[in-house]
C-alpha cells in the first residue's frame, strides 16, 4: 500500500462525501459530518470541509467550466467521474497555489481507483483543457 498525505486522503474523501450527495441527495452539512467522523486514516478535516462545502456552492458554476471539455452532457457523467471532475475542476479555479500537474495528476489517481473503466482518460482531457485556460503555464 503506498502511503497517502493527509491532503491526498482528504481529497478522496471529498471524491466519497460528492459521490454520496450526487447519487442520493442528502443534508449537506450532515454529509460532511459523517465524512469528518471517518476514524480510518487521518485527513485535514479543515481542508476537506473547505473543498466539500464549496465544490456543492459553485456546483453550476463547475458544470458550466467542464461543459465545453467534454464530449457530452454533465448530468451523462457517472457520479464518480463527476465528483472527480467538481474537485479537480475546482481547484484548478480557486486554487491557484496547487501546480495544475498535482490537480490533474490527484484527479487520475482518484479516477484509476473509484472510475469506471477508462474514466481516467476523459478526466485527464477534460482537467487538461481547463488547466490551460485557469492555470496558464508559466513554466512552459
Amino acid at each position: 500500500m503506498t502511503f497517502k498525505t493527509s491532503k491526498q486522503r482528504s481529497r478522496e474523501r471529498v471524491v466519497q462525501a460528492l459521490y454520496q450527495y450526487l447519487v442520493s441527495g442528502g443534508e449537506i452539512l450532515q454529509i460532511e459530518q459523517q465524512f469528518l467522523n471517518q476514524k480510518q486514516g487521518k485527513i485535514s478535516k479543515a481542508f476537506f470541509s473547505n473543498l466539500f462545502i464549496n465544490i456543492l456552492k459553485n456546483k453550476s458554476l463547475l458544470d458550466e467550466i467542464i461543459a465545453p471539455t467534454i464530449n457530452r452532457e454533465t448530468e451523462q457523467l457517472g457520479a464518480v467521474e463527476h465528483a472527480i471532475l467538481y474537485l479537480g475542476a475546482f481547484e484548478l479555479k480557486f486554487s491557484p497555489g496547487v501546480p495544475y500537474k498535482i490537480v490533474i495528476n490527484e484527479s487520475l489517481e482518484l479516477a484509476k481507483l473509484y472510475g469506471a473503466e477508462g474514466a481516467h482518460k476523459l478526466i485527464n482531457v477534460s482537467l487538461d483543457k481547463l488547466a490551460q485556460t485557469l492555470q496558464p503555464r508559466i513554466d512552459e
